[in-house]
């Protein structure tokens, strides 16, 4: 097939890689105080430069900035939306197992796009890359109402919920014209609640805790069609859906078929990263329901929670599992999901998380005859 002119591309990767240990270093020594924020920033963009120059290596044509100045895949970004406020929980979040998340999001203030977040840090990517596309990754809208629900939005700042929902649509519609008027020609917005929606037992916790259910998943669609709306023709815009990934541990499980309609067909997104490495997410039949034409779908075959490299033979057959639903032009792989949502990491080693990806180009290359 002819090599994809726009992102995504046929081998691709969702974002966050592994850090590595020099990095986590000076991460400790300036959280402790003994590094400045300048050596710190250095430290960063080296690590940086030199991930960028190995994505290319291994033939991705993304690359990321591994999410190396992040603590956090989605709070290190919402948290400087004006209104929001990152907090230590009584209750924290907890993932299967026992894995705790250390802090949760409120919100105390009118919502507004203020600060440029991440701006700087992609033109600092961007600057890098010699044969890649620079991709840029945020969290979706919908992180900063999911998992707190009305009970973290100050009643006195939006007695009205739907004032809340437009304000953190035009909050989200500025920071992604920002990104655009930066040259991003490659955005993510990971939305994992969507497929939290698809697991009875989420539904349940959101109703115990008297949130409504009904309707969320087309008020996430629209708070979504609302971000990315005018954003420049040539601006490719992806959606990561996963179940979880702290630690290599998850949150969720279901199958997409309780969303698939709407977000094939409602979100105007050009791409969706979907987690497929494993039975939690079901089969490949809420694939039918993709429109034909120009929208990709980035099957994350590949697992980044362990360092057990999959063979090439079952991947294929995935593959083409998932074309009975749909065009194989109209698909892609990826691993499921980064390899490090928090500053932590998965539980495998950076050697391991390289050849996961250098197997992602290797399949695509015999599939689909480029990457």
């Amino acid at each position: 097939m002819t090599p994809r002119a726009r992102p995504p591309f046929r081998a691709d990767h969702v974002g966050s890689l592994l850090r590595p240990v020099r990095l986590r270093d000076a991460r400790t020594a300036h959280a402790a105080g003994t590094l400045p924020a300048d050596a710190l920033r250095a430290v960063e963009d080296d690590c940086i430069a030199a991930a960028v120059a190995k994505q290319e290596a291994i033939g991705l044509r993304a690359a990321t900035d591994g999410e190396y100045r992040r603590a956090y895949w989605h709070y290190d970004f919402v948290a400087k939306l004006e209104g929001a406020e990152l907090y230590v929980p009584e209750h924290r979040v907890e993932f299967k197992g026992g894995v705790l998340l250390g802090h949760r999001l409120r919100v105390n203030g009118r919502i507004a796009w203020k600060q440029p977040a991440f701006v700087a840090d992609y033109g600092f990517t961007a600057s890098k890359v010699t044969t890649a596309v620079a991709k840029q990754t945020i969290p979706s809208p919908s992180v900063l109402h999911f998992r707190g629900g009305r009970s973290s939005i100050d009643r006195g700042v939006y007695p009205d919920i739907g004032d809340f929902f437009t304000d953190l649509g035009t909050a989200y519609h500025d920071a992604v014209q920002a990104f655009a008027a930066a040259g991003c020609r490659y955005l993510q917005l990971d939305e994992v609640n969507l497929a939290y929606l698809c697991d009875p037992e989420q539904i349940a916790e959101l109703k115990a805790r008297g949130d409504y259910v009904d309707g969320l998943v087309n008020i996430y669609a629209t708070l979504i069609n609302r971000a990315i709306a005018g954003r420049p023709a040539d601006m490719a815009v992806s959606m990561h859906l996963c179940r979880g990934n702290f630690r290599s541990t998850f949150v969720a499980s279901g199958g997409y078929e309780p969303v698939a309609e709407t977000l094939f067909n409602r979100i105007n997104v050009d791409a969706y990263f979907m987690e497929w490495d494993n039975e939690r997410a079901g089969g490949f039949e809420p694939l039918r329901f993709v429109p034909k034409g120009d929208k990709l779908v980035v099957l994350g075959l590949v697992t980044s929670k362990t360092g057990q490299l999959e063979s090439k033979d079952d991947i294929k057959r995935r593959i083409d599992a998932a074309a009975k639903f749909m065009p194989l032009e109209q698909l892609a792989l990826s691993p499921q999901c980064g390899f490090a949502s928090t500053e932590e990491g998965n539980l495998l080693t950076e050697d391991e998380q390289w050849r996961k990806l250098e197997l992602v180009v290797e399949v695509a290359r015999e599939v689909w005859g480029s990457v």
